[in-house]
């Protein structure tokens, strides 16, 4: 029997944040991923007539909990969080670590620790759904700015993501799809599949949406931060080709953040 798929709305919070809704269709239990503030939560929960059983959180920054009491309070969700947040996280219900299981009705999610962006943060892969939720650890186009660990931290955390499926979809934490796009192009200014992704970003973003969620494949094909094997992306940081690729995520990050 085919696995279920899930049902998913995207939608922006605060300026930049994407709130992401994931609804199992056999159960009707759904989730939401992080809960950046709970207005745009709420008012697509009406919208959609889902009932709101579980808060999957990826890492304890405001920008991703200040939402949770009220959400809490309107649907009586059950909180999940990294037990590395600590009390930082409101409301929790249950912590997770590393090679836990979450789920979502009848949706089954792994627990990776993938610290970088901050010690605590986790990402959710629901590997039958082909979906993972990759908070502030990997952007469209980008990836989270390391905040709390050593940058080798980070690309040892992207790396996990390029042995799933390059169907897999990638739902990230916010939306810094053009911005990214711009450092991409100069970084690796020849790759025809980059240049075609950042004129669908342009368009995307002239119609009022957004390229989140993003298959894994396509970020394979244009995303600096997961092409730090490419000898492309090595010269582009005056590294030799065959470089060791933490060296060059390491040099590309230190760049981004200059850019």
């Amino acid at each position: 029997m085919a696995a279920t798929k899930p049902e998913i709305r995207t939608f922006l919070c605060r300026s930049d944040n994407i709130g992401v809704l994931m609804r199992d269709p056999a159960t009707g239990a759904c989730a939401a991923i992080d809960v950046p503030e709970a207005e745009p939560v709420l008012r697509v929960l009406g919208e959609t007539c889902w009932r709101l059983t579980d808060i999957l959180v990826t890492h304890r920054h405001a920008d991703h909990v200040e939402g949770i009491p009220e959400v809490k309070r309107a649907t009586g969700a059950r909180v999940t969080a990294p037990a590395k947040a600590g009390d930082a996280v409101p409301e929790v219900d249950a912590t997770v670590r590393e090679g836990d299981r979450v789920r979502v009705g009848d949706l089954v999610g792994e627990v990776w620790e993938t610290p970088g962006h901050c010690a605590d943060h986790v990402t959710y892969w629901f590997r039958d759904a082909g979906v993972v939720f990759a908070g502030d650890t990997l952007f469209t186009l980008g990836c989270g700015r390391v905040m709390e660990s050593p940058p080798e931290t980070l690309w040892h955390s992207l790396s996990r993501f390029l042995a799933l499926p390059d169907e897999t979809q990638v739902f990230s934490g916010h939306d810094y799809v053009r911005a990214n796009a711009r450092f991409a192009l100069a970084a690796e200014p020849a790759n025809e599949n980059l240049k075609a992704r950042a004129a669908e970003a342009e368009r995307a973003a002239a119609e009022g949406r957004f390229l989140i969620p993003s298959p894994l494949g396509v970020e394979r094909a244009t995303n600096p931060f997961l092409r730090s094997t490419e000898a492309a992306l090595a010269r582009a940081v005056d590294l030799a080709p065959g470089a060791d690729p933490a060296a060059v995520f390491v040099a590309l990050r230190a760049w981004k953040n200059r850019f």
